[in-house]
């Protein structure tokens, strides 16, 4: 076989490798910003009744407070899968699920809270080897 041959052959397997790797890639973000898009929606589905659950945690300024997570649970989603700044939005992500745990889910006698507590703290620690550059998600940064 031919240097060139073998360069050819080299690149061609380079080429399925980068595109395995950005489909892997891909699906893993969507993966992990389902969750977060689905509630987004559901909370522009019914604000009037987020508002009331954000009041009745005793968070100062609902309104706003529900606007913040649709931003975040959308917007960060949605940059999540586009792969935009993926350590930063991961990093976002976590820390949001953490807050939303400890504001939203602490009664943890509470079957149903310990279970959602959990939940948050486990979506967040899937999060936090992205954020950190130890699992790779492609991201482009302008």
């Amino acid at each position: 076989m031919t240097t060139t041959a073998n360069i050819a052959k080299t690149a061609t397997e380079q080429s399925r490798n980068d595109i395995t790797q950005a489909s892997a890639s891909l699906v893993g973000r969507v993966l992990l910003s389902a969750i977060f898009i689905l509630s987004g929606f559901s909370k522009l589905a019914a604000p009037a009744m987020m508002i009331g659950y954000i009041s009745s945690v005793g968070l100062p300024l609902p309104q706003v407070a529900l606007a913040l997570a649709i931003i975040v649970e959308i917007g960060g989603g949605l940059a999540l899968i586009a792969g935009y700044r993926t350590r930063t939005i991961a990093a976002v992500l976590a820390v949001f699920s953490v807050v939303t745990a400890l504001a939203f889910h602490n009664a943890l006698g509470d079957q149903n809270q310990f279970i959602h507590f959990f939940k948050n703290i486990a979506m967040a620690g899937g999060r936090w080897p992205v954020a950190s550059g130890r699992v790779r998600c492609r991201s482009f940064q302008p």
